[in-house]
This record gives structure tokens, C-alpha cells and sequence, in this order.
């Protein structure tokens, strides 16, 4: 009996104290680790979240920024850190998808490592060509690229990047043969596609917009699944590829063996601030941005499914990087 009396007085420690997690955090400072330099994608979603979290709990929400050897700094940083809930980690698909099929070692277990959080917002990539280019749509480069095989170039941003992936999916998908071009940075690739110097990438949809107000390159598909609705002019590239999607996610992660409780709270409010038509207006509109919000449990499959996409991809398209 006594023995008994212990394992309940220990069972109701441990639920008092976990009930107190939540009824307590933030009592302190988050630190939110971004894998990227100040000003990208991630940074300004890290920076929008931070910022609403630190109105809504009355602790500084700090990003820090560590950049280097494809998110994997960051990656390790967070995975060794406390699982108190004031060390997480907002980060792009690479981290968790792309990163474990292309690398023979990492130096963290995107499984064991990381608890998801919650996605946060997904951005549909356009393919743009240079405006010489004799096609008006996705079609038009399907039957460019069979006329003439092995002869259409495009540009990525290094290998297994989101601009090297997308075309291999394009490839697998239709079975036609293009000629991938490596750049340092979408910048350097984007001038080169409006010089005319190659004939095509993938992009942000964000980043074509101007450029194709500006005549400078032209937008032949959207990644999106339907057509969207600030650019209801321009095609989805599921309309001549059936099934095909281009987009990049983020999402926010804590390290392993978070407290529910705490977990629960922190995708409780996330939840909150994304419903907001006043945060969607000011920040998901302008950027393009689509909202992915979802429980934890959700989160997880989704990666999963994700990652089981492109490992088929890389595989078919032979992708492998130097470590």
C-alpha cells in the first residue's frame, strides 16, 4: 500500500508540474534559430512570428540568424538544445526533406532530434523564361524540349536546391531531357534568364512578379495545384502536367522531448495569430504567402509524404551532392 501511495504521489508530481509548464511558459526569453542569413524567406517569417508571440505573451521572442552547410549549424544547434520550449527552430523543407536524401551524414537526426511544432506557410515557385523563348505556357516547353532533347537550358542555385529539384520533377513527370546550368544564388541565375543567356528556371512566385511586369522574363506556370488568385492569368502548370506542385514550406520545430503541454500552447497560439485577417492582410498577402497551419500530428505526416515525393525524384534524376 505503501508503495502504491508512492507511485501515485510521483504520478501527481509529474502531472502537477507538467500542468505548471504551460501555466508558466514563456517566463523567459525564446530564441528562435533560423538556418539563413537576415532578409531571406525564412528570416521574414521567423521575424513576423516573433513579433506577434512577443505581443501576445510579453517575452522577447530574439531570432538569431545561423547560416552555413545547408541549414545543418542551425540544425545541430537546436537539436542539442533544452526541450523547454525557449530554443526552436523555423526552417524551410531542406532541413527535414531534401537534406537527409541527398547527404550520407548530417549532423543532426531530423527524426529523433526534433519535435514538429506546426507548418506555417507554404510559397508557390513559378517557372519564367527568358522573354526569347518561343513558349507561352508549360506545354509549349514540354514540346520545345521533345523537338529538341538534351538542347533547353535552365538555371538552379546549386544542386538539390528547390530550382534544380522542381525541373527534375518536371523531367520525371513528362519525360523530357533539359540542361541544368549551376548558379551561386537565384539571383545570378534570374539575370541570366532575362539576358537570355539560358532559357529558364524556377522561382518564387513572389520574385517573378516584377520582373514579368517589367517585360523582363515571362511567367509560363505557377507550382500551385489551381490557378491563384493574384495572377488568374497565368496558368498552373498542372493544367499540361497533371498532379505537378512546386512550393517550399516552413515550418517551426522545438528539440526533441518537448512537454505536450508546452508544445500544445505554442501551436494553440501559432494557430491564433495565423487566423488574424489582420496578419494575414499586412503579412501573408503581399509576400504570396499560403498559410499551413496544422497540428503537430499533422505536420509530421505531411513531411513524411513529402519527403517520400522527392526521394522518388532525386532517385530517378540521380542527384548526388559532395560531402
Amino acid at each position: 500500500m505503501a508503495a502504491l501511495r508512492l507511485v501515485l504521489a510521483v504520478l501527481g508530481a509529474a502531472l502537477a508540474a507538467s500542468g505548471a509548464n504551460a501555466q508558466t511558459y514563456p517566463s523567459k526569453p525564446i530564441t528562435i534559430l533560423v538556418p539563413a542569413a537576415p532578409g531571406g524567406v525564412t528570416d521574414i517569417v521567423a521575424r513576423a512570428l516573433g513579433q506577434k508571440l512577443t505581443e501576445a505573451w510579453g517575452q522577447q521572442v530574439v531570432i538569431e540568424n545561423k547560416s552555413g552547410a545547408n541549414n545543418q549549424i542551425a540544425a545541430e544547434t537546436a537539436a542539442k538544445a533544452a526541450p523547454d520550449g525557449y530554443t526552436l527552430f523555423l526552417t524551410a523543407e531542406a532541413t527535414f526533406v531534401i537534406n537527409p536524401l541527398l547527404y550520407k551524414k548530417l549532423r543532426y537526426d531530423p527524426e529523433k532530434d526534433f519535435t514538429p511544432v506546426t507548418g506555417l506557410v507554404s510559397i508557390n515557385h513559378a517557372l519564367i523564361a527568358a522573354p526569347s523563348l518561343a513558349a507561352k505556357d508549360t506545354k509549349d516547353v514540354i514540346a520545345l524540349a521533345k523537338a529538341k532533347p538534351g538542347e533547353l537550358t535552365y538555371g538552379t542555385f546549386g544542386i538539390g536546391s528547390t530550382g534544380h529539384l522542381n525541373m527534375a520533377l518536371l523531367e520525371k513527370m513528362t519525360g523530357i531531357k533539359l540542361v541544368g546550368v549551376q548558379y551561386k544564388g537565384a539571383t545570378p541565375a534570374l539575370t541570366d534568364v532575362m539576358a537570355g543567356h539560358i532559357a529558364m528556371m524556377f522561382i518564387s512566385t513572389s520574385s517573378a512578379v516584377e520582373p514579368a511586369k517589367a517585360g523582363k522574363v515571362k511567367i509560363l506556370g505557377i507550382g500551385s495545384p489551381k490557378r491563384i488568385a493574384s495572377l488568374p492569368d497565368v496558368p498552373a502548370i498542372a493544367e499540361s502536367v497533371p498532379g505537378f506542385e512546386a512550393r517550399s514550406w516552413f515550418g517551426l520545430f522545438a528539440p526533441a522531448g518537448l512537454p505536450k503541454d508546452v508544445l500544445a500552447k505554442l501551436n494553440g497560439e501559432i494557430k491564433r495569430i495565423y487566423a488574424d485577417p489582420a496578419f494575414q492582410e499586412k503579412f501573408l498577402a503581399p509576400y504570396l504567402y499560403e498559410p499551413m497551419v496544422t497540428s503537430p500530428e499533422e505536420f509530421a505526416a505531411f513531411i513524411k509524404a513529402d519527403a517520400a515525393k522527392w526521394q522518388d525524384v532525386i532517385k530517378a534524376a540521380n542527384v548526388v551532392v559532395e560531402q
